[in-house]
């Protein structure tokens, strides 16, 4: 008998996480390029076969967390309320990320959110590996907003932005300030940025 679809989906679910909490853990000791696949593999208990079924290359063993962000833009606007601008979407969702200290937002003070935060912008593949899925963002948010340049062009200010200001805020902890510290100027900086965009981009 063949197992059932959601046992086999849990079993690889958990593969995946044990690869990439392997992986994450290796890096954050030794450092990006200092770990091999092998070693990843080796760790984990996988086959490398195995380990680049779930993961195509070595960056995508840290940037995933990234990944499972990907599209979101696009999804917000997709799915605002009727009446609701696309800034006004977008802005909304982001200050939400910041109150609930999301990673991916900069605002997050958890010591191994910071460590991985600098392993990826101190590791320059890793950098590099993370324009891409920004660009890939881009795309589908201007897809979302408009087929022409005009959707092009607000996509690539909107991602812009929230890349500045995750970095902020990132560097403020980095700099050892607290999230809870931080959030208040994280707030005011992002209703600044987004009316600004709002502002430039009335016009597109």
């Amino acid at each position: 008998m063949s197992e059932p679809v959601g046992l086999r989906a849990r079993k690889k679910a958990r593969t995946r996480d044990a690869i990439a909490d392997a992986a994450i853990s290796l890096f954050l000791a030794r450092g990006f390029d200092q770990v091999s696949v092998s070693d990843i593999a080796a760790t984990a208990e996988v086959s490398k076969p195995t380990l680049f079924r779930y993961f195509p290359t070595k960056e995508d063993l840290v940037l995933h967390r990234f990944a499972d962000h990907n599209g979101e833009a696009a999804r917000v606007v997709g799915e605002r309320r009727p009446g609701t601008a696309p800034i006004a979407a977008l802005h909304q969702h982001f200050r939400a990320g910041l109150d609930r200290f999301e990673p991916v937002t900069g605002l997050n003070d958890h010591p191994e959110v910071v460590a991985f935060h600098r392993l990826v912008f101190g590791t320059p593949s890793l950098a590099g590996r993370l324009l891409q899925y920004m660009r890939d963002d881009e795309d589908a948010l201007a897809a979302a907003l408009d087929p022409g340049v005009r959707g092009r062009l607000l996509a690539a200010q909107v991602i812009a932005v929230q890349r500045v200001l995750a970095r902020t805020n990132w560097q403020k902890i980095a700099a050892g300030r607290t999230a809870r510290d931080v959030h208040p100027e994280a707030v005011t900086d992002a209703d600044l940025a987004f009316a600004q965009l709002g502002r430039a981009t009335s016009h597109l």
